[in-house]
């Protein structure tokens, strides 16, 4: 994400934690707890998780990370954020916990360690000036994961307009990740809005 694109969200989010809290999923920007977990749910549908390693892009406070140990065992969990209130609240929170580690940064611009299985959950909400952002940040996680790349988008074709997030022409990225994979498929039934899409390696 190009720096002028980083800037509206991360006001966005800073505006959110001086509302509701660093440690809330409202800074995250979730309309509630519910929002998340559809998705993380959908998550954990899309790959068997149990002793793999997992690369959080656009981590937020590690939520994954609880939500994946709740369903499977033996996750190693590394998350990259920007937000430093969010890296720290991570940090935070799974202290002494030798499975979960956290980097700050832009993960469209850090070297990123590789991992089984990548996961992208609302990264692809915001607005960009980029019209390749979606397939470019595609690409880069993709490179990053031995056996799943895992990622959801707002869909353009029923998400209404909206100041800070956008919905995404889901059958433009399919096609971009078909080149990627032969072996790509959808969940879309679990939100009117929102679908995830898993990227096998």
């Amino acid at each position: 994400m190009q720096a002028k694109d980083r800037e509206p969200s991360i006001h966005f989010h800073r505006e959110q934690i001086a509302t509701y809290g660093a440690g809330t999923v409202e800074a995250l920007g979730w309309r509630a707890p519910a929002s998340q977990r559809l998705r993380f749910e959908a998550i954990a549908q899309a790959a068997d998780f149990e002793d793999a390693s997992v690369l959080d892009a656009g981590c937020g406070t590690g939520d994954l990370k609880r939500f994946l140990d709740q369903r499977f065992a033996g996750v190693r969990y590394t998350g990259v954020e920007q937000m430093p209130e969010f890296i720290a609240k991570a940090r935070e929170r799974y202290a002494g916990d030798a499975s979960a580690s956290f980097i700050e940064g832009d993960f469209n611009t850090i070297a990123l360690p590789r991992a089984e299985h990548v996961v992208a959950s609302g990264v692809f909400a915001y607005r960009t000036a980029n019209p390749r952002y979606v397939e470019e940040t595609v690409a880069r996680l993709h490179a990053a994961a031995t056996r799943t790349l895992i990622f959801n988008l707002l869909d353009a074709r029923v998400f209404p307009s909206h100041t800070q997030l956008m919905g995404r022409d889901v059958d433009a990225v399919l096609a971009f990740c078909r080149q990627l994979s032969d072996d790509v498929r959808v969940i879309d039934d679990y939100a009117d809005d929102d679908v995830t899409v898993v990227v096998r390696i």
